[in-house]
């Protein structure tokens, strides 16, 4: 099915110089003069690749027809995941590239969404966001605003973050998975 450059979104899967890729990110750039165009980061499904390029917004793409479905994750065997069939509990292999940054986000027993093409699984979406320990947060400087000032934070999976003054280690945060960023403290 062709769509316009600009409707891609990551975790779309497209057709590009003959072989399937996955969006990972998108950004569309207005530069001063001419044309606004799209920045578009992929993952070739077959070799794990990584590429960049541009297209202008009026370009057309390829976007190939993905059925979604639900998998529970298990375990990582080596450089794959393992995921189980919440109806059937048949186990499926997945590579682990094909979360990208994202894998550390990763957690058992989390329902995760597959999208298959003829029953290939070429990308998975995690939920939006996830709860986390800090590991680690930096004390609060005196004198900072609390309004505009993030300090630095490691979390439990060994991710970076950004989080408000008042958050301490040994806090569970809410972060969404996309970037990491901090949502709020974690109720309960």
């Amino acid at each position: 099915m062709k769509q316009q450059a600009n409707q891609m979104r990551p975790g779309q899967v497209i057709e590009y110089e003959g072989r399937r890729w996955t969006v990972l990110k998108i950004q569309i750039i207005t530069p001063g003069k001419g044309g606004a165009f799209i920045q578009v980061e992929m993952r070739d499904i077959k070799t794990g690749t990584k590429k960049d390029d541009r297209w202008r917004t009026a370009d057309t793409v390829e976007r190939l027809m993905t059925e979604d479905k639900e998998f529970t994750y298990s375990y990582a065997d080596g450089e794959n995941l393992v995921l189980m069939d919440p109806e059937t509990f048949e186990q499926t292999m997945v590579p682990g590239a094909i979360l990208g940054d994202r894998l550390p986000f990763l957690a058992e027993n989390m329902t995760v969404s597959v999208k298959l093409i003829e029953g290939d699984p070429v990308a998975m979406e995690l939920p939006q966001t996830v709860t986390l320990e800090v590991a680690e947060a930096d004390p609060v400087v005196k004198g900072q605003t609390a309004s505009s000032s993030y300090k630095p934070a490691l979390l439990s999976n060994g991710v970076k973050t950004m989080v408000p003054p008042f958050v301490t280690a040994g806090e569970k945060i809410v972060v969404k998975t996309e970037d990491a960023s901090y949502v709020e403290r974690a109720k309960g």
